[in-house]
């Protein structure tokens, strides 16, 4: 895509956090709207104090928004996804989310039972993550016009001394955690949209990981978590693919080590989707120094929110920026960026 052709339009693919989001940003909005801070591609913005008014700490801000199909899935709904979302963004830069913003766009005929039982999701998630929702806005659309209820989050945090996590910051050497299975996010959500009947077991894992991230962070020693990523959409192989681009180096895994529960991988078996490439909504990607690896990974799996947690590779100097799987048979393949998310409409 080119911006400006005759006969450009947006499509499904734009939203998928692919190639095709990608290229959406590169020609679209960074040429029209880039400045410092959001050239930096990460999941907020770091406000430093002079930017601040003043303030002892850094702020960082970011904001999300949410379109999910169904609304209402096992182990969450949109209210609960809108702002761990956000406040897991936050958590990726750094920072203790502190303020929420929130923006309802609502179809007329909507039913307001319906709605209170998201916004009573939005508030228990609020009282987990330790956020106030300060400020809000309603809008309304004529029937047919949209899609229930679609949710916008902004979220402003303090940033947490010690560590200083950007996609720019993977160095060679460094090693890959995940903090738990992949995929469970939008196979749960594909299997409530198309009514699949797959096992009962498959949840979505949506979840704030502010407290798990602080738990890291008291872990390891200070400049030892160099990059951090929630991989929602595009899942693993879109936010290391990014990593790797931002930061200018390759990433080896080791395939058989990548975490994927049993009932996640039939559901995979059985639709042909690849859950490197599903999103999660409560687990997160950390890139650390080799020497801290291993406390980083007891911190993780100390958390209920990080049991699973395993490293699954290192960062290796490339300049093709590649990102390869060691296969259990010896041989290497590569995990590329898909063009789209094969799941649209899963956050």
């Amino acid at each position: 895509m080119t911006a400006g052709d005759p006969g450009d339009v947006v499509e499904l693919a734009h939203g998928s956090g692919g190639r095709a989001g990608n290229r959406l940003v590169e020609n679209v909005f960074r040429p029209l709207l880039g400045n410092p801070w959001l050239d930096r591609a990460d999941d907020g913005a770091v406000l430093e104090p002079d930017a601040a008014g003043g303030a002892a700490a850094s702020l960082v801000m970011t904001t999300d928004s949410h379109v999910v199909s169904p609304l209402f899935f096992p182990g969450g709904d949109i209210g609960r996804l809108a702002v761990c979302g956000c406040v897991n963004d936050l958590a990726m830069m750094g920072a203790r989310a502190r303020w929420l913003s929130a923006g309802f766009i609502l179809e007329e005929g909507f039913p307001l039972s319906d709605l209170r039982r998201i916004v009573a999701s939005m508030a228990e998630a609020c009282q987990e993550a330790g956020v106030a929702v300060v400020t809000a806005d309603t809008k309304v659309v004529e029937r047919g016009k949209g899609d229930g209820v679609f949710i916008t989050t902004a979220g402003v945090g303090t940033r947490l001394p010690g560590q200083s996590p950007e996609g720019a910051g993977a160095r060679p050497g460094d090693r890959i955690l995940v903090s738990g299975t992949l995929g469970d996010h939008g196979i749960t959500v594909f299997n409530a949209r198309e009514d699949l009947g797959l096992e009962s077991s498959i949840t979505s894992d949506t979840a704030p990981l502010g407290g798990l991230v602080e738990a890291l962070f008291q872990a390891v020693a200070p400049g030892a978590v160099h990059a951090m990523r929630d991989p929602t959409r595009g899942g693993l192989g879109a936010v290391l693919n990014e990593i790797a681009r931002q930061s200018g180096v390759g990433m080896v895994l080791d395939e058989a080590a990548l975490p994927v529960s049993a009932p996640v991988r039939a559901a995979c078996a059985l639709t042909g989707l690849d859950p490197l490439y599903l999103a999660n909504e409560g687990k997160c990607v950390v890139v650390c120094a080799p020497d801290q690896a291993d406390a980083a990974l007891q911190a993780l799996r100390a958390h209920p929110y990080g049991r699973g947690a395993v490293i699954v590779g290192e960062v290796i100097a490339d300049e093709n920026r590649f990102v390869r799987l060691n296969t259990p048979f010896g041989g290497q393949r590569l995990l590329d960026w898909l063009n789209a998310d094969p799941l649209p409409r899963i956050c």
